[in-house]
């Protein structure tokens, strides 16, 4: 099995892995899985593991003070 590639996860991208949604939050594994499932934001496609930037955004925006 191919392993994907390796690419900059940036904002304009509608979904990321959890390695992109880290680097997004500055963050460690677990509290980037935190972050994302609070947020609603898990899509599985598979085995693989994608997540929703927008909604990632939405979250953080509104828990934000």
């Amino acid at each position: 099995m191919r392993r994907t590639g390796t690419k900059t996860a940036s904002v304009n991208n509608l979904t990321v892995d959890t390695a992109g949604l880290q680097s997004l939050l500055s963050a460690g594994y677990p509290t980037a899985v935190e972050i994302g499932t609070a947020a609603g934001a898990r899509i599985t496609v598979g085995r693989r593991v994608l997540w929703n930037v927008s909604k990632i955004q939405k979250y953080l925006d509104e828990i934000s003070e």
